[in-house]
Order: structure tokens, then C-alpha cells, then sequence
């Protein structure tokens, strides 16, 4: 997904919702069900998004890679790779979006498929008007605007957040993060002090109209500490503050 500014992308997502521009916002669904691929598919048409569909895993990867969408929505028990693989191999070249479908009740392919990557999850059966509106919530949030010129990289000892390129650096390396995991970073270096809970990081950074389990932020703040090489125990850079929520350290 190119970078383009916050008024164009607001038109974008304007017109995606009324169904009335030539460059409609991108959606690919990856769903080896007939009956749920197509339900899913013919409820995005309807709410005006241009949708490219998938069976199977490798041919998921491939549209992924060949046409570029804004939106991913990927299951997780896909033939021949699962969706699991697909997420991590998609996330190698791409930053869409991540929504993925599981059909258990447990929490393993959710903090699986999150771990590798994906921005949110539902689990089956669901409503395809609410996968709708989860998809609109996290396109209402473009994580590819421009900052002003004069906002500074933000420094916690090794560690270096710059808003302004939207990378991340520990000890002069880049860290290869997804978009969601800087947003978090983003938000929490920005206001170093100040204590998050997870409901204002999910305000923050999933957007106050999303709908879900607010432990999400956990899972997305352990894959962070993992790629900074935190010891779990005794952290440096992404603080848990019991009881209440997540604040820098000085690094």
C-alpha cells in the first residue's frame, strides 16, 4: 500500500463506503469455504471495496505479492499452507492490513496468528456485517500519513522510534516491525510518562469504534519485546505497569 496522504485516504474510504470511485480501497479474501468466501466477498462489493478471493494458501501469497491490497482477510485452516504461514510470509513484502477467521473457540490460533503479524481476528461463526465494519474501523486509521517535519526520533537508550520515517532502530539495527506494532511503539514513546491502559492503546491504535478482546494489546507488546530481545522478566524498553497498563523505559 503506497503512502498517500490523510485527505486523499479519507476520500478513498468515503467513496469505498458509497461505492463511487475509480480507485476503490483493496480487499483480498483468502477463505478455502465456498458459501463464506462468497457471502464475504458479496458483502464488501456491496459496501463498495474493489475484492480479489483465494482458496488455498499459495495462491492467497501470490495475489498478496502481485496485486497489492489494503485489506487481508485470511483464515486460518486454509489447504495447502495454512493461514498461519501465509501471514508470515505475507508480512515479508507487505504492511496491509491482517484480519483473521479461525473456526476454534480457543485463544491458540488467535495469539498465533497475531504473534506472526495480523492486525485482528474473528472467530466463526460471525457476522459478515460486523467483519464489514471491523475492516472499515481499521481502514479509518491510515498508518501511512506524514508527520510534521519537525517531530523528532525518540530515543530510549539503544532504542530509537522515528515517527517521521516510521522506523525503528535498537543499537543502530533496524527492527523489522509491522504496522500495528508501531503504532503501539508510536504511541507509547510519544507520551514516554504516561501510563497506558489497554483500553486507550486500543482507542489509540485500533481506532474507539473497534469491537474485541482488548488483550489483543498483549500479545501485540509480547511480539515486541521479542523482536527488542527483552528479557521477559525484567524488561527495558516496553514497561508493564500491574494493574493498569504499558509505558516506556528509559532504555
Amino acid at each position: 500500500m503506497g503512502c498517500i496522504t490523510g485527505h486523499e485516504w479519507s476520500q478513498r474510504l468515503t467513496m469505498a463506503e458509497t461505492g463511487s470511485q475509480d480507485d476503490p480501497l483493496h480487499v483480498l479474501v483468502i477463505e478455502d469455504e465456498d458459501m463464506i468466501r462468497r457471502v464475504v466477498v458479496g458483502y464488501l462489493e456491496q459496501a463498495g471495496y474493489r475484492v480479489t478471493e483465494a482458496a488455498e494458501g499459495h495462491a492467497g501469497v501470490d495475489l498478496a505479492r502481485s496485486e497489492s491490497p489494503d485489506v487481508l482477510v485470511l483464515d486460518v485452516g486454509l489447504p495447502g499452507i495454512d493461514g498461519i504461514e501465509v501471514c508470515r510470509q505475507v508480512r515479508t513484502f507487505t504492511d496491509a492490513y491482517i484480519i483473521m477467521l479461525t473456526a476454534r473457540s480457543d485463544e491458540v490460533d488467535k495469539l498465533i496468528g497475531l504473534s506472526v503479524g495480523a492486525d485482528d481476528y474473528l472467530t466463526k461463526p460471525f457476522s459478515p456485517r460486523e467483519l464489514v465494519a471491523r475492516i472499515k474501523v481499521m481502514l479509518r486509521r491510515p498508518r501511512a500519513q506524514p508527520v510534521a517535519g519537525d517531530v523528532q526520533a525518540r530515543v530510549f537508550g539503544e532504542l530509537r522510534v522515528d515517527p517521521e520515517s516510521r522506523e525503528v532502530t535498537l543499537a543502530g539495527a533496524p527492527i523489522d516491525v509491522t504496522r500495528t506494532e508501531f503504532d503501539i511503539l508510536d504511541v507509547l514513546s510519544a507520551n514516554p510518562r504516561r501510563v497506558h491502559s489497554r483500553a486507550r492503546l486500543v482507542d489509540e491504535v485500533w481506532g474507539q469504534g473497534w469491537v474485541g478482546d482488548e488483550r489483543v494489546v498483549d500479545v501485540h507488546v509480547a511480539h515486541i519485546r521479542a523482536k527488542l530481545g527483552e528479557d521477559v522478566a525484567e524488561p527495558r524498553y516496553v514497561l508493564t505497569v500491574r494493574g493498569v497498563g504499558f509505558k516506556m523505559g528509559p532504555g
